[in-house]
């Protein structure tokens, strides 16, 4: 089931400069998974070395953030849109 996933800037050109890509996978994970495969160049934007998560990209699936709902575990449907969002800090 395919899912929207909502790129910021700074992740477009590693995907053809799309805003908006389709990804599928029943989770989280599995959407990275697909995004990954068809877009090989967001790989280090989006996980480390060791297949984590970016400490510096906020991942929300619809308005909530994933590491409440599960992390790359949290259950997406096909209605869902997964948004990345770089972290930013300031003070």
């Amino acid at each position: 089931m395919p899912v929207d996933v909502r790129l910021p800037t700074i992740l477009r050109a590693a995907a053809g400069g799309q805003a908006t890509v389709e990804a599928e996978g029943a989770t989280v994970g599995e959407v990275f998974d697909d995004l990954i495969r068809q877009h090989p160049g967001l790989r280090d934007q989006l996980l480390t070395t060791d297949g984590e998560l970016h400490r510096h990209l906020n991942i929300y699936l619809n308005d909530d953030d994933i590491r409440y709902l599960g992390k790359l575990d949290a259950k997406v449907d096909v209605h869902d849109t997964v948004t990345l969002m770089p972290a930013v800090a300031g003070g």
